[in-house]
């Protein structure tokens, strides 16, 4: 009788799913190559986003097709499904999963059998229920919102320079962030940055009248460089004029006028939330053991509790730290997802072979983040850098990062153009609606800007 080949099942192809497999296939190149070994990723988008390069993305640094990694190119020895795992059964070891296909053609979803399962859906956003910001909002967790978010900022300053209406171009030059953690900070840093320098394009908007206002419900802001390094980076905002409201909160944003908690009104047309993450709700129908924030909970091995053989990590895992004090579980951040991927893939590889599992320890390496163009913070090692070192360093240290040689190349070749030309300032709102003419024209549809 033929012995079945090992089934390995990858939900999910953000940061753990993506590098997860890619250990897998490397150190089982000789299984997989005998056909002893098969793995299968399955994710509903054909790429990974590298989401510290999303500001970028945004400002206009980096292109957004250097933002994502394509699955296949790199699993090129893994079978790639595009799909959305819909359930898991841990006893029967079944994923079912509804394809692309499924969806067009309303057919039976797909059935994958396994023996090793990882689980890593990852997260969505974290909303509250704000009046108003489910109409208005913008997010700021996919290379589709950091470009369109860069086209919307940029229609702003072409509303604001072709009208006289004074409400109308204040709303268009007031920009509201919500959320003073990394993504919310450098997402508005960066904007700023591109918005400032953008004004010298327009004759008849000067740069002081744009108005920028972040808003957070804590007392401070970028908590994970430490209290002196986040002190810094306030200052450095409030000295680019930038409006930073501590300990407030939004309270609605109905109508396109942002109320805060302080009792000030904007009216705006741009409203970006960055206020968390929360874990993937499809966590529910896995049959896995959740916490109670929605994570799976996880032994400091990876694997699931209760379950011999399906493993978890990063944003949609509870995974125990073993060197904090009092114990708790790993921060959702990426730095550790891609630790967690590693020593996964290690676990399941030992586990396939018989070997004892090794648990998730880490040793802190610090964090930086973007305050714009040349300027930053950072605190690597017990070192705290600020200005041009910590912008070096947080590029240095994202392209370390993200992965393959490949796409480091191109990043590197970008940035190095982008310190030789002008910034490009353009908006290509269009891309949001790329039949809105052709319906047009056809007497069918509406002008976007009728929408």
């Amino acid at each position: 009788m033929t012995k079945q080949p090992a089934h390995i099942v990858v939900i999910g192809g953000g940061y753990v799913g993506l590098y997860t497999a890619h250990r897998l296939q490397r150190r089982l190149r000789r299984e997989l190559r005998r056909g002893d070994v098969v793995i299968t990723m399955v994710s509903p988008e054909p790429y990974m986003t590298y989401q510290p390069f999303l500001p970028e993305a945004a400002a206009g640094s980096i292109s957004p097709r250097h933002v994502v990694v394509p699955l296949r190119r790199v699993l090129a020895r893994c079978r790639f499904v595009p799909g959305e795992a819909i359930a898991v059964d841990p006893t029967r070891r079944t994923v079912t999963v509804r394809t692309l296909a499924t969806r067009e053609s309303d057919g039976e979803p797909l059935q994958l059998t396994y023996d090793e399962l990882v689980v890593a859906p990852g997260s969505i956003s974290r909303t509250l229920p704000v009046p108003g910001l489910a109409e208005h909002g913008i997010g700021f967790k996919t290379v589709e919102e950091a470009i369109g978010l860069r086209n919307h900022v940029l229609e702003q300053l072409d509303i604001a320079s072709s009208t006289r209406d004074t409400a109308i171009r204040d709303a268009a030059l007031t920009f509201v962030f919500v959320g003073g953690g990394y993504a919310g900070v450098e997402a508005l840093a960066e904007l700023e940055d591109m918005g400032r320098y953008a004004c010298r394009y327009y004759h008849n908007i000067r740069p002081e009248e744009q108005k920028w206002i972040l808003v957070e419900a804590t007392e401070k802001i970028l908590p994970e460089v430490g209290e002196q390094m986040g002190a810094y980076a306030l200052r450095e905002l409030r000295g680019r004029n930038i409006d930073v409201r501590l300990s407030t909160r939004l309270e609605s944003c109905a109508d396109r006028v942002a109320t805060l908690s302080d009792g000030t009104r904007h009216p705006t047309r741009t409203l970006v939330w960055t206020a968390g993450a929360k874990p993937n709700p499809v966590l529910r129908e896995f049959g896995v053991p959740l916490d109670e924030r929605g994570r799976v909970r996880c032994a400091a091995t990876l694997r699931v509790e209760g379950l011999d053989h399906v493993w978890s990590a990063g944003d949609a895992a509870a995974v125990p730290d073993l060197t904090a004090e009092p114990p708790a579980p790993c921060a959702p951040n990426a730095q550790h997802a891609v630790r967690q991927a590693r020593r996964l893939a290690e676990n399941i590889v030992a586990s396939l072979r018989g070997e004892p599992l090794t648990a998730y320890r880490h040793r802190y390496a610090g964090s930086v983040a973007s305050l714009g163009l040349h300027k930053g913070v950072a605190r690597v090692y017990g070192r705290k850098l600020r200005g041009y070192p910590a912008w070096f360093t947080h590029r240095v240290y994202h392209l370390s990062r993200v992965p393959t040689t490949n796409r480091k190349a191109r990043v590197l070749a970008e940035w190095t153009l982008a310190g030789l030309f002008k910034r490009e300032i353009v908006s290509l709102g269009s891309l949001e609606h790329p039949r809105a003419e052709f319906e047009l024209a056809a007497g069918t549809g509406r002008h976007p800007e009728d929408t």
